[in-house]
């Protein structure tokens, strides 16, 4: 039970626009305030919505919605905030909800967890940055061929973000008479990378935050993330999903017993020195194409390139690759890295990634309609340099110097799975570093935890730490550090239980073979 701050409840009636004054907001041009009470709320909440927490009951909560809608004079922009206040039920603190993907986090999820956050008591915020309802970058990147949107990046990229914590605190203000006594903001991948930039840029906006999978590095990471789609037109061989599955599995079912343990999770996959090449011959069972078929060798040189990441040629990397024990396929899907489609007569052709697709060509080519079909290694060399410097500034999120961050005694906490295919977790860890180097005692205010197996941002077959959040919370508001975080699997039969330990030190097992409970490892 969360300890309320705030003592008493709040009219229905107050729940109107003449209570509710605009925001002072620099910068800023207040188009309207609208305020509307929604009375007996009620939602289920599924594990893995609500970012950096767990499965939510919402029942019967009655909260007031304020949508206030703003411009930027000379941007050409109109960004949509929402702010929702619990009216019987908040604990006096705010809680800001990130986005996901090209979303800045008024999306489905986001609002799903917006209603999870009022559940629980507190106020809370998301913006769509002035993009809208849109789900990609297509409907707003390009104002016409060979010019991007840059207002809307920005939106995107930092200013909408802290312009959501300064209307959130003065709408709360307003409302209950009261500021908020802490302040939060929580995310995964899209929302991580925004929580690493209000840490970075915007020390002021909160108290705590929990960045899990941060897409920072953005434009070296979804360049990278092209390197399989790329190796596949350079070898002109698109390989079916079993041979890439049966070299993964392969690959997992080597290194699995690494840590004493065989729970289908590489707990650390760089001790897996497992090589794709020893997996060509074997014959695999394609139901795709309806028969068995050997891995080929360009198979493995595929998924071994994107297990090393991809490279320029003259072997320099340009980026991560992904760990060892995750999967790679699927068609048309945020994660499968090497996508094709197969027709039953043995045909398989290229499919996109996605993120990577909409990043190279709406802003490395500004083409509505191009493609990274067939790029010649100089030229796909050529866009990855150009996306970092053109937009490093934008969507880098890699400032280490978080000195200003750690000066107001904020504290910033994340998660990272190894099995994440869109965002490789040594990406993170190496962010870390770089923040270590300048701040040795970085550990007392930012603490990255590794989550062996787990996907972007949640599933696969490792342990999911669902307490995040309020570890975050305990840490700011009782000062009590926090050393491990429990996670369970999901969906996974036995269940099992793990203590996933702050980065630099990893899970060790002393128990069974088989082991699926927390006693049998300690951080080290």
């Amino acid at each position: 039970m969360i300890k309320s701050l705030f003592n008493g409840t709040v009219p229905a009636s107050a729940c109107i626009p003449a209570s509710i004054p605009y925001p002072s907001l620099f910068g800023a041009e207040f188009v309207s305030l609208e305020a509307s009470h929604v009375a007996n709320f009620s939602s289920n909440v599924p594990i893995g919505v609500y970012a950096n927490h767990g499965a939510v009951e919402v029942d019967n909560v009655s909260y007031c919605n304020v949508t206030v809608s703003y411009t930027h004079p000379g941007r050409n922009d109109h960004v949509n905030v929402q702010v929702w206040l619990p009216t019987d039920t908040w604990n006096g603190r705010l809680q800001a909800i990130g986005g996901a993907g090209w979303q800045a986090g008024l999306h489905q999820a986001g609002i799903m967890a917006m209603g999870a956050a009022v559940g629980d008591g507190y106020a809370t915020v998301s913006t769509d940055a002035g993009l809208g309802s849109h789900v990609n970058a297509t409907a707003w990147a390009l104002l016409s061929e060979g010019n991007v949107n840059q207002d809307l990046l920005l939106n995107l990229a930092s200013t909408s973000i802290n312009d959501a914590s300064v209307i959130a605190k003065s709408v709360i203000t307003s409302f209950y008479g009261q500021a908020p006594k802490y302040s939060y903001f929580t995310g995964c991948s899209q929302g991580g990378r925004q929580g690493m930039l209000l840490a970075q840029r915007y020390p002021e906006a909160y108290d705590g935050i929990a960045a899990s999978a941060p897409g920072i590095n953005w434009p070296q990471v979804f360049s990278g993330g092209l390197w399989g789609t790329f190796l596949m037109d350079k070898l002109g061989e698109y390989p079916p999903a079993c041979e890439i599955n049966a070299i993964t599995d392969a690959a997992l079912e080597a290194c699995d017993g690494n840590d004493g343990v065989i729970d289908g999770v590489i707990t650390d996959p760089n001790s897996c020195d497992f090589k794709a090449a020893t997996v060509v011959g074997t014959m695999v069972n394609c139901t795709e194409l309806g028969s068995q078929r050997p891995v080929s060798s360009a198979a493995a040189t595929i998924v071994q390139g994107v297990w090393d990441g991809a490279k320029y040629e003259d072997g320099r990397p340009i980026w991560f690759g992904v760990s060892k024990g995750g999967a790679l396929t699927g068609s048309m899907t945020d994660q499968a890295l090497i996508p094709t489609s197969c027709s039953k007569n043995g045909t398989c052709t290229r499919d996109i990634y996605p993120l990577g697709e909409q990043w190279v060509t709406l802003f490395g080519m500004k083409k509505q309609n191009g493609t990274t079909a067939n790029l010649s290694q100089e030229k796909y060399e050529r866009l990855a340099q150009s996306l970092v410097q053109e937009y490093r500034s934008f969507l880098g999120t890699d400032d280490p110097d978080l000195s200003a961050f750690q000066k107001r005694g904020g504290k910033l906490i994340s998660y990272h799975g190894t099995t994440d295919s869109i965002i490789p977790v040594n990406g993170t860890l190496h962010y870390y570093d770089s923040v270590a180097a300048q701040i040795p005692d970085v550990h007392d205010f930012y603490r990255v935890f590794v989550a062996p197996g787990v996907n972007h941002c949640f599933g696969g077959n490792g342990a999911y730490p669902d307490t995040t959040f309020d570890a975050l919370r305990s840490w700011v508001e009782e000062g009590i550090a926090v050393d491990t975080l429990p996670a369970t699997s999901v969906g996974i039969t036995p269940e099992i239980k793990r203590t996933l330990c702050p980065y630099p030190k990893k899970q060790v097992f002393g128990g069974a073979q088989n082991s699926t409970t927390v006693e049998d490892s300690v951080c080290a």
